[in-house]
């Protein structure tokens, strides 16, 4: 009988992600295919713009950009993780992942998320000392307190995902397999599991609250710091032009925390199941198309390297030809 208990818990071998639910295949799939692959064109390459421009562009080799490049980069992997997967089902009908495939996903989806909180909170950490400490902002935000910040980012959300993926590679899956999502999330996962998780939540939800309460204290702390300063600035101009250098930014800041905390803080009842799904969109699609797009339109140094860039190529191509 044992035996038999244990072969059934080993014979899972995949999932099933019922994606937006039951719409109609020829009436939406192919629209929605269409959408997020357009969505994921541009996003793709506005953040690999955004990143060249970054690098080549010597008035742009500064921590505010470095900071943006960083994200950029991110947002590019971060995306990936789930858009092509979902395009695929879209196009082929195939909702089946298999678990490895899906631990996988939800890795480097975790990986990333923890990654992008510690890159906003250095990024409004450099915000806040360019305005409310501009005197000491060189001295103290120079290459190497960049470069740092950059690694403690990319190392911390590495070794926590690490930490993560290994216990969940220790669970049993033995029915049902359907999860009611559009990717690999941790408690639709976990809640698919025949073993006992209460020991892996426990360390997951200490190590999620290590890691990212800290950064979004920070990104809160340091808004509440430059609204109270541009406040103080007696001229209307300098206002503006004090609150222009940080908005960007602070609308990245408000979609990605506002999205993630109305989908892990609402209630999981089935009525609002399919709003989560909504609002997960958002921080996973959303925000890594709004980044390019306010970063290009909204900000003068890039919008000027980048038409520093198209003019150079053209006035390659004018003389090759």
């Amino acid at each position: 009988m044992a035996d038999t208990e244990l072969g059934n818990q080993t014979s899972l071998t995949e999932f099933i992600l019922l994606g937006f639910g039951n719409i109609p295949k020829f009436e939406l799939h192919i629209l929605l295919f269409l959408l997020f692959l357009m969505i994921y064109i541009v996003t793709v390459a506005g953040n690999i713009l955004i990143v060249a421009l970054v690098i080549t562009d010597q008035h742009l080799h500064t921590p505010m950009y470095f900071f943006l490049g960083n994200l950029s980069f991110l947002e590019t992997c971060y995306i990936s993780t789930i858009l092509p997967r979902m395009l695929g089902s879209f196009l082929n009908g195939n909702t089946t992942i298999s678990v490895t495939g899906c631990i996988a996903q939800f890795y480097f989806f975790g990986f990333l998320l923890t990654v992008e909180c510690y890159l906003l909170s250095a990024m409004s950490y450099d915000r806040y000392l360019a305005i409310c400490k501009p005197l000491n902002y060189a001295a103290i935000m120079d290459n190497v307190m960049c470069l740092q910040l950059a690694t403690v980012s990319w190392t911390s959300g590495f070794f926590v995902s690490i930490i993560i993926i290994f216990l969940m590679s220790q669970l049993t899956f033995c029915g049902p397999n359907v999860i009611d999502h559009f990717f690999c999330d941790f408690l639709p996962i976990i809640n698919l599991s025949c073993s006992d998780t209460h020991m892996m939540e426990l360390v997951t939800f200490m190590l999620t609250f290590i890691t990212t309460l800290p950064p979004f204290l920070l990104t809160l702390a340091s808004y509440i710091y430059i609204i109270s300063t541009i406040l103080k600035i007696p001229s209307n101009t300098g206002k503006q032009n004090a609150f222009s250098t940080c908005s960007s930014h602070l609308t990245v800041v408000t979609i990605f925390y506002g999205a993630i905390m109305i989908v892990y803080m609402l209630p999981k009842t089935n009525i609002l199941r399919d709003l989560n799904k909504v609002f997960s969109v958002l921080y996973t699609v959303l925000t890594p198309l709004v980044n390019p797009l306010i970063y290009s339109l909204r900000n003068k140094e890039v919008k000027e390297a980048l038409w520093k860039a198209v003019s150079k190529c053209g006035h390659s191509l004018f003389i090759f030809r």
